[in-house]
């Protein structure tokens, strides 16, 4: 898969994963984990990489002792899941072509 599509998806799974309620690292793991395979380093690296588009905000609370990092999806990253639903669209629009012609053969 093209680097820049799964980078794009993963970053909107991550989104969709926080937009009903703040959560943190290892939930979103465990709550992608149904649907796609997700390491600690990647998740890490695309919540940084939301954070710095404004997509989502962090705040830490303690939590059994210690520090934990809950992340809070903002306005943009609502629209970004919203612009990602529009643009699902022309993609599933392309794969049925190639389907289409998958079948012609």
């Amino acid at each position: 898969m093209d680097i820049q599509l799964k980078r794009g998806l993963l970053d909107v799974c991550v989104l969709a994963a926080i937009k009903n309620g703040d959560s943190y690292g290892y939930k979103i793991i465990k709550d992608l984990n149904p649907y796609i395979e997700l390491s600690e380093s990647t998740l890490y690296t695309i919540l940084k990489r939301l954070e710095a588009a404004s997509m989502l905000t962090v705040r830490s609370a303690e939590h059994d002792g210690r520090l934990r990092k809950y992340y809070h999806i903002t306005d943009a990253g609502v629209r970004r899941i919203a612009e990602f639903k529009e643009e699902w669209k022309e993609v599933i629009s392309v794969y049925r072509f190639v389907i289409m012609e998958d079948q012609h053969e």
